[in-house]
């Protein structure tokens, strides 16, 4: 995974801004971080930043689909670089670690669904529950 560079961000029409950059460099070494996380990343690389403005670059960056947001229940909403691949994730229920596993079928949506009601089917979510090899007893 390569950080997005400032042409990737012009190319979608977005400013290149310090709080932008630094939060897919946090990205770009930690998959499925979550808010606070890469609010103490965000902080730890430019010093004083707000929380609503790391809110607000994901928004951004989600918008442009330059990161994907997941939302495992339960568990806080995770950011990560890898989209538009139609990838699925591996939750572990004991610890919250994330793993993304690749889609099984080959091509999006990944699931084909026995009635699609008249809706264009463009992704399936997956969510595999269990427990990672660190809690595993």
């Amino acid at each position: 995974m390569t950080t997005t560079t400032a042409d990737e961000l012009r190319s979608r029409g977005l400013r290149v801004t310090a709080p932008r950059l630094a939060v897919l460099a946090a990205l770009d070494g930690n998959p499925h971080a979550d808010t606070d996380f890469l609010v103490r990343a965000v902080r730890e690389r430019l010093g004083t930043v707000s929380t609503q403005a790391v809110y607000d670059v994901l928004r951004v960056l989600t918008a442009a689909s330059l990161i994907q947001r997941i939302e495992p229940a339960g568990h806080p909403a995770r950011y990560e670089l890898r989209v538009g691949d139609n990838h699925h994730h591996a939750v572990c229920r004991l610890c919250g670690a994330v793993v993304d596993v690749d889609c099984s079928v080959g091509h999006a949506p990944c699931l084909i669904p026995q009635t699609d009601h008249g809706f264009t089917i463009e992704s399936a979510e997956v969510t595999y529950w269990g427990t990672c090899p660190d809690c595993t007893p």
